[in-house]
């Protein structure tokens, strides 16, 4: 019988961030300290029980550390609160969470505070992502699928017109972020996406839904309760039989039979050790499996195992997985402007020439690396003779992201990048030390500009064309632009209407108003009437080009595709203010701005200015303003009348002064009753002449008005003056009064 091939997933086993947390909290136990974890340190049943063995125990709490004991915090991370409890308890603590969740929490942070709704893909139970959350502020949601993420913005629980931020749980599937990606670019406005799903998560699960598709069967490796072990199991099912272990002990109830092929991973919380016995026993329990192969990119290893034992090849396989070639993870040991020295666990010593740091030529490692950082490298090449291992970070970052570039190009994806040089034909974007040229022509700069002024720029960008072979990239801002030009016009048109209100860019400016841009490509006009609430003469008096400006659209022409716009607001109506801020019966202080025959004109606040008639100047009678008041003068008045319809505000200084003291002087009677100073006639036609006078007024021009307000301000002080002297000097008067009074209303 053909004996099985077994092929392991080389990137199975602990990843970068777990490996670090293990060499941490285990050097720590080896130099004789105590240590705690908040919570078991990773996914693995197996190896928390090692540590049990070794005096480290689990909490559930800060609190519950014991007195000498150093806390370990687990690589998923913790909330901000709890961070925040362990401090002001003043423990020894040891923070090991993943860098690639740090990372996370740093961008929620910034983007919350930013005031951006924070969207998490992932498991809302998983405790990182628990801890991702409590770092986003309060507009922060989970979603755990492409279809959730949908859902929820179509029902308005994301708003699709705010600013959103999309990232994800480390182990999150990397396909399904991918169908995120889409939903929320096609669906919101003004989105910004964060790949955070960690690199050795996604080639895992690459490799794993790889492996799946060319075996029979599938061994996952990893603790029940470790998502990304959950997820993996769950990619290979979808391809082959395939079965979830935590140990080889659960190897016996697998049946083998009839299975030439099977691929074996593992996930990130699943030490070597465990790996290296399950493979082990699988070798050893049934002689239809005889062959272990490792997967590489386009080759297999066979063991002979009349060379070497199966377990001597495996320790083997393991000890010299790093040569030409492959990935590896070293610690910085000195920085210098040429090189970097990288110690990578081998007893050569392994090196980065500057030009193989990075792909930017900008990055400076004596900056951005200090002594005792881990760094990811691919081996170049060994010098058993110098005892040297040449290195590139260079390398590992277009390794990690030519994937995502050369999928991108088949998918049309709109990527955003920073212009990191400029060379004679064109623009150079660093993305994940990725180089990507944008040809002059496609950098949207007209020719006769400057590439100059696109330096340090970010920018949006399509990848037009790749070639594999030597990791380059074409890419095209002028693409890049057209699309989501084009795309937010429709959107536009398809939900504008008439009152709503948007944020928008003033263009240009004409005599007659100024042009908003509201979305790219589409713009709508002020006109400069709508501009202020006092008359203008030109548009800049009010705004200027790059202004922006709270606009709402008054009138719409979805044919011709013309839109209206309003600018001033209600409550910035000068009128609107004084009837606020000024009613009736207030007394303010105002200045004398210019003088009338009949009054002085007071400015109440900029543009805005009331009567003081010539009568309401003093208590005694003067003959021009002039004669109290001077232009430039603050006087407090009281507003005693106020008309809307025509605009006139009434003011008076006389009303806020005593009363003057009047002194009468006593008279006889005379002795035989004559005719009154003043007759009643006579006091009637005065008051008849005033009416007579104040009823012209309503069609007579604005200054014959004027006039008019004084005289019938003035009459009923001379009515009042003569039935004065007739109340005071003729007593026939007040007979005459009594008689009008009895007599018939005609």
């Amino acid at each position: 019988m053909t004996k099985p091939e077994i092929r392991l997933a080389k990137t199975a086993g602990f990843c970068f961030g777990v490996d670090r947390a293990v060499k941490l909290l285990n050097a720590h136990l080896d130099d004789g300290g105590k240590a705690c974890t908040l919570g078991p340190l990773i996914h693995n049943p197996g190896f928390i029980e090692e540590l049990r063995q070794r005096g480290v125990e689990t909490v559930s709490a800060p609190e519950e550390t014991p007195p000498g004991v150093t806390l370990f915090i687990r690589t998923h991370g913790v909330t901000k609160e709890v961070s925040e409890r362990i401090a002001s308890l003043g423990l020894d603590c040891r923070d090991v969470t993943c860098p690639f969740v740090k990372r996370i929490h740093g961008i929620v942070k910034e983007r919350g505070e930013a005031g951006d709704t924070v969207v998490i893909a992932g498991d809302e139970d998983h405790p990182e992502v628990q801890g991702i959350k409590s770092y986003a502020g309060e507009n922060v949601t989970v979603v755990k699928s492409a279809e959730d993420l949908e859902k929820r913005i179509v029902s308005g629980e994301i708003p699709a017109d705010a600013p959103v931020s999309l990232v994800s749980q480390t182990t999150f599937d990397a396909k399904e972020f991918k169908k995120c990606e889409k939903i929320a670019n096609s669906l919101c406005t003004n989105v910004k996406i964060y790949d955070t799903i960690c690199n050795a998560t996604a080639l895992r699960q690459a490799e794993a839904e790889k492996l799946s598709g060319e075996n029979d069967m599938m061994i996952v490796i990893g603790g029940r309760n470790s998502s990304n072990t959950r997820k993996l199991f769950a990619l290979c099912s979808e391809h082959c039989e395939t079965y979830l272990i935590e140990s080889a002990a659960e190897l016996s109830e697998i049946n083998f039979n009839g299975v030439l092929s099977i691929g074996v991973t593992a996930g990130a919380s699943t030490p070597d050790s465990i790996i290296k016995e399950v493979v082990k026993t699988m070798s050893e329990m049934n002689e239809t499996i005889g062959t272990v192969a490792e997967a590489e990119e386009q080759a297999e290893v066979t063991v002979n195992p009349e060379e070497m034992s199966f377990a001597e090849q495996l320790e083997e396989d393991f000890n010299t997985r790093q040569t030409t070639g492959k990935k590896a993870v070293g610690i910085v040991t000195r920085v210098s402007a040429n090189e970097i020295e990288v110690d990578i666990g081998r007893k050569q010593t392994g090196y980065i020439p500057i030009d193989e740091y990075s792909a930017d030529p900008a990055a400076d490692p004596t900056k951005e690396l200090k002594v005792g950082d881990e760094i990811n490298v691919v081996i170049m090449k060994t010098n058993d003779a110098e005892g040297t291992v040449l290195l590139s970070k260079r390398l590992y970052d277009i390794s990690q992201h030519w994937d995502a570039i050369v999928e991108a190009n088949k998918e049309g994806t709109i990527l955003e990048g920073t212009v990191g040089e400029v060379i004679s034909k064109g623009l150079i974007i660093y993305l994940n030390g990725v180089r990507i040229f944008i040809p002059a022509s496609h950098s949207t700069v007209p020719k006769d500009g400057r590439l100059e002024d696109m330096l340090n720029k970010t920018v949006k960008f399509k990848i037009i064309d790749t070639d594999r072979r030597g990791h380059k990239a074409v890419g095209s801002i002028r693409d890049a632009f057209r699309e989501t030009r084009k795309e937010a016009r429709d959107k536009f048109w398809a939900e504008a209407a008439e009152g709503q209100h948007y944020t928008g860019t003033v263009k240009s400016l004409t005599d007659y108003g100024a042009f908003v841009e509201l979305a790219p490509g589409v713009d709508g006009m002020i006109h400069r009437s709508e501009l202020s609430w006092k008359r203008i003469k030109h548009p800049s008096e009010v705004v200027n080009v790059g202004d922006t400006v709270d606009v709402y659209i008054k009138g719409l022409d979805t044919e011709k595709k013309k839109i209206s716009l309003g600018y001033k607001k209600i409550e910035d109506n000068p009128w609107e203010i004084l009837r606020r801020d000024y009613p009736v019966g207030s007394e303010i202080t105002v200045k004398i701005v210019r003088m009338t025959a009949f009054g002085a004109f007071a400015e109440i606040f900029p543009k805005m200015e009331g009567l003081i008639h010539i009568s309401q100047i003093a208590n005694e009678r003067i003959e021009k303003p002039q004669d109290a008041l001077s232009i430039g003068d603050e006087v407090k008045v009281k507003v005693t009348d106020i008309d809307f319809d025509k605009k006139r505000i009434s003011l008076s200084i006389k009303a806020l002064l005593p009363p003057p003291e009047r002194k009468f002087e006593k008279r006889e009677a005379p002795v035989e009753k004559g005719p009154a100073v003043y007759s009643i006639d006579d006091l009637l036609a005065k008051a008849n002449a005033a009416e007579a006078a104040a009823a012209a007024a309503e069609e007579a021009p604005a200054a014959v008005e004027d006039v008019v307000d004084a005289v019938a301000e003035e009459a009923p002080a001379a009515v009042e003056e003569a039935a004065d002297a007739v109340a005071e000097e003729a007593p026939a008067a007040e007979e005459a009064a009594d008689s009008v009074e009895e007599a018939p209303a005609e």
